[in-house]
């Protein structure tokens, strides 16, 4: 196959970079390994991770019309209650973590539909499921890259002007041999405050495998999982007790209290209000990722509320899976630790009555469109990063740092993000990493590697630091760095030029910036000190 340009990862950023290159009028080829596109919305089950202001302005137009679709979804086809209808602000799960809540499978028919046109016009072609296992280079370039069927193990060779990589690890990097770093970085190189004295490449933040509970009358305990006993007496120094818990650190104060987990409670999901300003809103497990509140619906649709849970009790952290000999074998074991949390739930976890056990806790496989009932892919919070004409540092947004001058304005930036630098428990035996973080924006240069010419990546791997990562790797920012990277793409196919030209000529830095303020990509942040 050829294509103007090659998007290899169909999560957010892949999903993202191929509209932008697709509403540029150029053809796409969009590959994904998993049987959903959506990427950490979707097939890793994580409701949105937004900043306070997502309602009104910080994300792209694409983001926003990605969102109202999903509300528009719901209005249209689920019996919500009148007054949840009338909601402008639709939270369908009246979840605390995010002003938009909602189940996978929404997420999944919406991206399809913001796809359909183009697959239906022949400009994009989707290959799934699909995952890079090859390509072929020469010096600074991508000829081709080779991708095969996860299950029949077909290979298909695809050549094309620009290739994007928007997997989730980072997977063309080393493919490509385009120069890129793991783990956490030197503070002696990045003079990052939070940084250790010496690199540890091994050392990157744990990934998750989430999973959809409800609660169903009788007893629906599943057997004894595999690992279950190594998991319920896993107790790491750091954590101060055992993993398998109600317990855990608070990430800002690293001191172990415990949080509340009630199914069904009985609260009204019209009054929650999500604004981690106020509250983390994470001292209820129950309601803190709920996807769907069985009270925006008519009586009867649903008998239970729907939870996520995407808790610090299921990260995994005894192994990266980047870079390692065998990488399935420790998602394996995540998989494990996460099975292994749902059967101490249903078993022993204390109940607000004095018992122990939710005896009717059902995992909700169909929720999360797979076999054994835990998420389809585990979530991946880090990357590998490329190296880049321009790497953010955590001096460059830090609260502590830049306190009342806000973050470091880019001449060159390409979009904006807020989050704060949220660094889970990581495979080098730290704790959290949880530092205040100022409105920032997205700097171009992190897009451009070093010297690969015509490779961008599209997701997790921009040039971040590890530190730095923490708040550049959430939802709408993902998609604002792929959507980007399409647009990029494209206007090079279309001006004869480099992305690296791009950048570093001002004529033409001025006029892609025009074509990305354009397509409505906000690239400065207003005065937000009102909201």
């Amino acid at each position: 196959m050829h294509a103007h340009v090659l998007v290899v990862g169909g999560g957010l950023g892949g999903v993202a970079a191929a509209l932008g290159v697709l509403r540029s009028g150029r053809a796409v080829v969009l590959t994904e390994e998993f049987d959903w596109l959506g990427g950490q919305l979707t097939s890793q089950a994580v409701p949105p991770d937004e900043h306070t202001w997502v309602e009104r302005f910080g994300v792209t137009a694409s983001y926003r019309e990605l969102r109202e679709r999903i509300r528009d979804y719901y209005r249209r086809n689920y019996p919500l209650t009148d007054a949840a209808r009338r909601q402008v602000e639709l939270n369908p799960g009246a979840g605390y973590v995010s002003r938009l809540c909602h189940e996978p499978r929404v997420a999944v028919s919406v991206i399809e539909e913001m796809l359909a046109p183009h697959l239906g016009s022949g400009r994009l072609t989707l290959l799934q499921p699909y995952l890079p296992t090859a390509a072929q280079t020469d010096g600074d370039r991508v000829l081709a890259v080779t991708v095969t069927h996860r299950d029949t193990g077909e290979a298909i060779d695809i050549s094309a002007d620009y290739v994007l990589d928007a997997t989730e690890t980072g997977d063309l990097l080393p493919l490509t041999g385009t120069e890129y770093v793991t783990g956490f970085e030197s503070r002696l190189e990045t003079g990052e405050p939070s940084g250790p004295e010496d690199a540890q490449p091994g050392n990157m933040q744990a990934v998750s495998v989430c999973f959809a509970v409800d609660e169903v009358p009788g007893n629906v305990v599943i057997d004894k999982p595999e690992g279950y006993d190594f998991w319920r007496s896993y107790a790491p120094q750091f954590w101060g007790g055992p993993l398998l818990s109600l317990d855990a650190p608070n990430p800002r104060t690293l001191r172990r209290s415990s949080r509340d987990f009630t199914p069904n409670p009985d609260d009204d999901p019209l009054q929650v209000v999500a604004d981690q300003r106020l509250s983390g809103g994470d001292q209820n497990l129950w309601t803190f990722r709920r996807i769907a509140a069985r009270r925006m619906f008519t009586p009867g649709a649903y008998a239970s509320d729907i939870c996520l849970v995407n808790w610090p009790m299921i990260d995994y952290w005894l192994s990266p899976v980047i870079d390692v000999a065998d990488p399935q074998q420790h998602i394996a074991r995540a998989r494990q630790l996460s099975r292994s949390m749902f059967y101490w739930l249903q078993t022993e976890a204390p109940r607000a009555d004095g018992g122990t056990g939710h005896a009717g806790l059902r995992l909700r496989a169909d929720v999360t469109g797979s076999s054994d009932g835990l998420a389809m892919a585990p979530y991946i919070r880090e990357s590998r990063r490329i190296r880049a004409e321009y790497t953010v540092v955590e001096q460059d947004l830090a609260l502590s740092v830049r306190g009342d001058k806000g973050a470091v304005e880019y001449q060159d930036t390409v979009g904006v993000g807020m989050y704060r630098i949220d660094l889970h428990p990581s495979t080098g035996g730290d704790t959290y990493i949880d530092v205040g973080c100022c409105p920032f924006q997205i700097p171009l240069g992190a897009l451009i590697p070093v010297r690969m010419q015509n490779l961008l990546p599209a997701g997790k791997n921009i040039g971040t630091t590890h530190i730095t990562n923490g708040a550049y790797r959430l939802h709408p920012v993902e998609w604002n760095i792929g959507e980007v990277a399409g647009h990029l793409a494209a206007f090079c196919l279309d001006h004869d030029t480099s992305p690296r030209a791009v950048r570093n000529t001002p004529a033409q830095l001025t006029a892609f910036q025009a074509r990305l303020d354009a397509a409505g990509v906000e690239r400065h942040w207003p005065d937000v000190s009102g909201y």
